[in-house]
């Protein structure tokens, strides 16, 4: 069954002219089916650099809307409508308006994971991989930073400029959940393994850690590494593509409940059905995308 409809959505993504994204969280077979598979700043450069009609988007919500925003003449797909980000929820754009009102003279630079009203409020977007990069661009000596705490701590080691974090508490459930008991576990069950993690882990596991980065950076370091095994703090998802890209090296979980449930909502009959009917389209309003698309178009350019 699995053969036959790899065979309908190949045949349906060449009528349809269509482009499929899967970030590195996504199931097996979706990134199998995937013709680019990466982190959020990977996905949001390969869909800005396309000649696709259509972009289907194997992700949460905010990347799908990322895609729509930087392509406005484009069909923006995504297979099921609830796959939320819980992070990018806990920063509606009330929050920064009350934020940007009290320090006035603060740039504000978002995690790229935050919703279309969030991102139209930002300076700079940034991802994992660039944020002290994105942060150190910026003129003002104060930055406005969210949704994430974890992810402005590990910026705030790597910047002189002071960070105030927009919400207090903003954080993803499933890196958050990672402990530095479970990295104290899996070394001591896998003694000869090094420790790469998300900066979206606590601040006590991105210490407890060999290397820290985005899954883009850390599988360049893996791939990098003389080492052998390693213990991988993200969603779970990631170890299949370093499974599959380094056969010749071991990897273990940091912890097995690190899944994100969002991530998992993609199915290869959601993939077939959303090229089939066209659904479910991701429309951004114009209004909302043009003032988003500055911040977007920015974080691009000082990424390159």
């Amino acid at each position: 069954m699995a053969d036959n409809l790899v065979a309908e959505i190949e045949k349906l993504k060449k009528e349809r002219k269509a482009l499929i994204l899967a970030h590195n969280y996504e199931r097996p077979e979706i990134q199998d089916i995937a013709d680019f598979v990466g982190d959020s700043l990977g996905l949001s450069q390969q869909a800005a650099d396309t000649d696709a009609e259509v972009i289907l988007f194997c992700g949460v919500d905010f990347m799908a809307e990322t895609a729509a925003i930087i392509n406005p003449k484009k069909t923006v797909l995504i297979p099921d409508t609830a796959a939320h980000c819980p992070m990018a929820m806990m920063l509606p754009a009330e929050i920064i308006t009350r934020a940007k009102k009290k320090h006035p003279d603060a740039e504000v630079v978002l995690y790229i994971n935050t919703n279309a009203k969030a991102k139209a409020l930002a300076d700079c977007l940034c991802t994992s991989a660039n944020a002290p990069h994105i942060v150190n661009s910026m003129k003002s000596d104060t930055i406005l930073f969210g949704p994430d705490v974890n992810l402005s701590n590990f910026v705030k080691k790597r910047s002189g400029k002071k960070i105030i974090p927009v919400p207090e508490y903003g954080l993803c459930p499933t890196h958050h959940q990672i402990s530095t008991w479970d990295i104290a576990k899996a070394r001591k069950e896998h003694p000869n393994a090094v420790v790469a993690a998300h900066p979206e882990c606590t601040i006590e596991v991105q210490d407890a850690s060999d290397y820290v980065g985005s899954t883009e950076q850390m599988i360049n370091y893996c791939k990098n590494s003389a080492r052998k095994e390693f213990i991988i703090g993200t969603e779970n998802g990631m170890l299949y593509r370093l499974k599959k890209e380094m056969p010749d090296k071991l990897f273990y979980y940091a912890s097995e409940t690190a899944v994100c449930p969002s991530m998992k909502m993609h199915t290869l009959e959601k993939v077939r059905d959303c090229l089939k009917n066209m659904k479910y389209e991701v429309k951004v309003p114009e209004g909302v995308a043009k003032k988003a698309r500055i911040s977007i178009e920015r974080m691009l350019e000082l990424s390159k």
